[in-house]
């Protein structure tokens, strides 16, 4: 099995100044990891996804919109979505985040 190590998240995603960038840290069979860097004002529309996902914010405050709620975010805040759940994140300053989606066989 390999292995993928990474010193610093922070090195992996700069944080541009009027955009959105994501990078595929990981990804195979089983899961999904994205780093996303957001400028302040930009962010991810309404959608959803057929697997269980994470995010994990790193820097910056933003909002996350859960189907019908909606959610500060700061470092430190973690939210777990469940498959199929309308959501969106707008970036209020520059922001980053850790996106993991989790494949498992039910969601395949």
């Amino acid at each position: 099995m390999e292995y993928r190590f990474i010193a610093d998240l922070n090195t992996e995603a700069a944080i541009p100044d009027h955009r959105m960038i994501s990078r595929v840290l990981h990804k195979d069979e089983s899961v999904n990891v994205t780093v996303f860097g957001f400028a302040a004002g930009e962010g991810l529309s309404p959608h959803a996804a057929p697997t269980p996902a994470i995010l994990c914010f790193i820097d910056g405050e933003g909002t996350v919109q859960l189907g019908e709620d909606s959610v500060q975010v700061q470092p430190g805040s973690i939210v777990y979505l469940p498959p199929s759940l309308r959501h969106a994140v707008s970036a209020r300053s520059a922001l980053r985040m850790l996106l993991v989606q989790i494949k498992c066989d039910a969601h395949r």
